[in-house]
Order: C-alpha cells, then structure tokens, then sequence
C-alpha cells in the first residue's frame, strides 16, 4: 500500500465551487410538465367555452376562434418565453451560492412566479395597451388589430430566444415596448399619416424612464447594501466565497432563498401583466360579445356611474366655449388622441360623449344587461372617454382646476372597471405559461450571471444585495403601473456588487450586456414594423 504525502495532499486540487449545472430531466419531469401544460391549455379552452355559453353568443362561424386559438399559444408561447429568459436572473444567485439545488431552484421560483401572476393587479398590463395605437385597439378584431397582435408577439419571441440562444440577460419589457412603437410608426406610415403620430409618446417616454433607470438603480443600491451589509452583519463567510459545493449556513441560505423568492414573485406580478394586457385585446378582438365589457358590476352601481358621468360632463361642458355638435362626436375625439391637440370641437364632442355613455347603461339597467350586439359599440366609447379624459388631466392647454382632474378621475375609474378588467382564468394561464418557462432553458442566461459578470464568484452577500434590490425595485415600479427589466436590475445589481466588493467585473459581458440593451429597442421595433406590414398584406 503506497503512502500519500502531504505534498501530494497539498496538490490536490479543492473542489470547484461552481454548480452542477447539467442534470437532465428525467422521464417523470417531463410527463408532469407535459401533462400541466395539457391540462392548462384544457382549462384555458374550458374556460372560453364556459364565457361565451354564459353570454348567448352565437356562433356562426369557426374562423374567429381558430383565429382565437392561434392568438392565444402565440401569446402564451410569449409568457413561455419569457419565463426561461428572465427569470433565470432570479435564480442565478441561489444556485452560483449552493442554497438550493438547480432542479428545485427552477421549480421554487416557478412556483412564485405563479403566484405573482395571480396576485397582480393589471395596471401595468392596461399600461402597455395605452401605448398602441387608439384606431387599432378600437378595431382589434380586423385584419389590422391581429396584424397588430401577431406582429408584436412574434417580434418579441424571435428577438427573446436570440438573445436567449446568446445567452445576453435582454430585457422581455423592453423588447414588449419596441414592438409596441414599431407596430405604431408603421401604422402611422401606411395610413399617410407622420411616423411619430402612431405613439402615445408621452406614456413611452414615461416607461421609458422607468426602463432607462432602473438598471442604474440595481447597480448604485446593490453596492450601497453590499457596502452597509459589511458594516452592520461582521460575519465573513457571508462576503467568502462558497466552500466547494457545500450548502451555507443556515441563516445565510434562508436569506437567499427568501430573496429568490421576492424577485420571482415580482417579476411575475411585473413581466405577467404584459402577456395578460395583449390576451385581453386577443378576446375582445375576436369575441367581443364575450368579453368587451366587465358584467360583473350590478345594477346597484349605475346610479353612481350616472352621477359620476353628470359630474364629468358638466366639467366638460364648462370648456366647450358655446360650441354643439351636430354629428357623430366620436371622430372629433379620436383625433384629440392622435393628435393630442385641443379644438373648438374636443370638448363639445367629448361631452355628447359622455352623456351617451350614461344613457346607454342607465337604459338598459345594467352593464351586464346591454345587449350582445351593442358591447362593442359601448366598449369603443368607453375606452375613447376614459383616454381622452386621461390626456385632458396632464394637458396644460385644458386649464383643469385639481377638483376638476379629481373629478373627471372618479368617472374614468368607472369607465376603466367596465373595459380593463382581466377573467382570473386569464391569470391563471399566463401564471402557467410563465412558471412552466421557468423550468426550461434557464441555464445559459444564468451562466452569464453567476460566472460571466464578476471576475471572481459570486459570494453569498453579493446574491442577497443583488436580490434584494431587484425585489424592492420590481414591487416599487408595480405598485406604479411601470414595467421594467428584471433581467437590467438584477445583472447591473450584481455587477454593482462586483465594483464595490473589489471583486472586478468582466467588462467583455458587461459590453455584450449593455449592447443588448442598446439593440433591443430599435432591432424590436424593425421586427415588428416589418411583421405588420407583411401581415397587413397577407391579411
């Protein structure tokens, strides 16, 4: 028996502190994943079925709901997407520091994925819908509404797996805005009109912001709780780097997990909501009679909403300077949309408006009760008073005192309930959509995080800040109604922690990262103006 020296123990190379990263999944995996997936494209198609029985909706063609079922694997093939590509961030630090396993890492995150889809609120779903164009979102179900849709959502896969198949952390919500302008600059063009009156752009603007911001904001707080960390919590195996592929204390791995948790739940509440608005316009567009307008309000809630639509119009009135309207009020106010310019006739046109909409509920009683044929027609009006108003309260040309915006808010608060609401099979769908992607694909996007962005490997400490931060600023621009990148905060939250713990970070990936994001918009907004005018021929 030969003897070992202690040289020959002193050669031996320690284990490497990088995970496993290559487990396949087994048989079983990939029969419950099928088998979920099954069961909630099941539940899905029930769920349609269940709506339009419910509503006497007749059919008298198959076309409109092959079209629906198209619309609909496009839109959850997004979320799918989606899922893998983003929330890879979420579990990158978990992993890099051993708390938990890769396979149940994917699966915890997915899980809290899920129910931040469920648990949110919608406005940053309707958000995103503000940005297309008004005569495209109120002509959804013709050729050009799912030019429009199809567009967006193809655009935003093909430009997601690229950047996924790089393995460049690109930003969904970024992308979602580029196909969102791009759709809108083309429509403007083909109907002769200038590229940039196609956009909402002060709303662009707006997320824009948000977008451009909150990347710096993960880097400067992930670095400053780093640096507080060390200060206050003087433990140094939390600022070490992982020993092998040992698991960390307890009270350390509790931290991270808990974290992981925080930033999969926000980002599902968050990036969820993108997938929820464009479904939304998918049912409208091809069932209206269905879903174009909330039932849920009883009966009991229309003398509040007439009282709210006396209040408004009243307000509106006050401007119309002695102008009538003689004909169809709706064009004038359509215009006010596009060109978001005030004259003589906006606010006489949004007047009539507003009293129609009020004898149209109060006549039939009820939201619930206005007949089948007429839902369109009344969800058009609505969503046109409830944008007009939402521009008059941030249009220094209307001159509106503070009680006139509160006022004229109360009314748009009752418009928004009866068009922007969101069926909780809806949610539950995208929920699935989105935590099933978690569990596939994750790999490359989470190599880049964990290995490619620091020169050295990451340390428990570096995780939880970098989590934290990308937490609390996902929660903080929901509660706002404001998508951003959750892929942005968390990299730059973790490069941030890099720069501060002196670690270095490797500016290559840094280079490739901020490339993406420069790319992302224009490349986003030439592929989907592209796909719509191709789709505006073939249809």
């Amino acid at each position: 028996m030969t003897a070992i020296s202690s040289t020959d123990i002193a050669s031996t190379p320690a284990e490497s502190p990088r995970p496993k990263l290559d487990q396949p999944m087994g048989i079983r995996t990939i029969l419950i994943f099928l088998a979920i997936m099954a069961l909630g494209l099941f539940f899905a198609a029930y769920n349609i079925y269940r709506d339009i029985s419910a509503s006497g909706t007749a059919v008298t063609s198959l076309l409109p709901f092959l079209l629906l079922g198209v619309a609909l694997l496009i839109a959850l093939g997004f979320e799918f997407v989606n899922g893998f590509h983003d929330t890879a961030n979420a579990v990158a630090t978990v992993i890099y520091t051993h708390s938990l396993a890769p396979p149940v890492a994917v699966v915890w995150s997915g899980f809290f994925n899920f129910l931040g889809v469920l648990i949110s609120s919608g406005a940053v779903a309707f958000g995103i819908v503000s940005l297309l164009p008004v005569e495209l979102i109120l002509q959804v179900g013709s050729e050009a509404g799912f030019a429009m849709v199809f567009a967006m959502l193809i655009a935003a896969i093909i430009w997601n797996l690229g950047t996924w198949w790089l393995g460049l952390p690109a930003s969904s919500s970024h992308t979602m805005i580029g196909t969102i302008i791009g759709v809108g600059i083309a429509n403007a063009l083909m109907r002769g009109r200038d590229g940039t009156s196609g956009v909402d752009w002060s709303k662009a603007i707006e997320i824009g912001y948000a977008l451009l911001l909150s990347p710096l904001v993960g880097f400067i707080c992930a670095a400053i709780l780093l640096l507080l960390m060390k200060f206050i919590i003087r433990k140094p195996e939390l600022y070490s780097e992982p020993k092998g592929r040992s698991a960390p204390p307890w009270w350390i791995r509790v931290l991270l997990v808990f974290t992981s948790a925080g930033v999969s739940f926000a980002h599902g509440s968050n990036d969820g909501q993108k997938g929820m608005g464009l479904i939304m316009l998918i049912l409208i567009g091809t069932v209206p009679t269905t879903y174009a307008l909330n039932r849920t309000p009883s009966a009991g809630d229309v003398p509040s909403f007439v009282q709210n639509s006396l209040a408004a119009s009243k307000i509106v009135e006050a401007k119309a300077a002695g102008y009538n309207v003689l004909g169809d009020p709706r064009p004038a106010v359509t215009n006010y949309l596009t060109s978001h310019q005030i004259n003589e006739g906006t606010f006489p046109s949004l007047a009539v408006l507003i009293r129609d909409i009020a004898n149209q509920v109060q006549s039939y009683g009820a939201i619930a009760k206005i007949p089948a044929t007429q839902v369109g027609n009344t969800r058009n009006d609505m969503y046109l008073a409830s944008e007009a108003i939402r521009f008059l309260q941030k249009d220094k040309a209307a001159e509106l005192s503070k009680q006139d915006i509160a006022t004229l808010g109360a009314y748009r608060k009752n418009l928004d309930n009866a068009t922007k609401f969101i069926p909780n099979w809806v949610k539950v769908s995208v929920a699935l959509a989105l935590g099933l992607g978690t569990m596939i694909g994750w790999r490359r996007i989470v190599v880049t995080v964990g290995e490619r962005i620091g020169k050295e490997h990451l340390t428990y400490g570096q995780g939880a800040a970098a989590e934290i931060v990308a937490m609390g600023t996902i929660a903080v621009a929901d509660s706002f109604g404001l998508p951003v990148s959750t892929t942005h905060v968390l990299s730059s939250g973790v490069a941030g922690t890099m720069a501060a713990n002196g670690s270095g970070v490797q500016m290559s990936t840094i280079r490739s990262i901020a490339l993406a994001w420069v790319l992302t918009l224009p490349c986003a907004m030439a592929l989907s103006a592209f796909l719509f005018f191709v789709f505006r021929h073939l249809f």
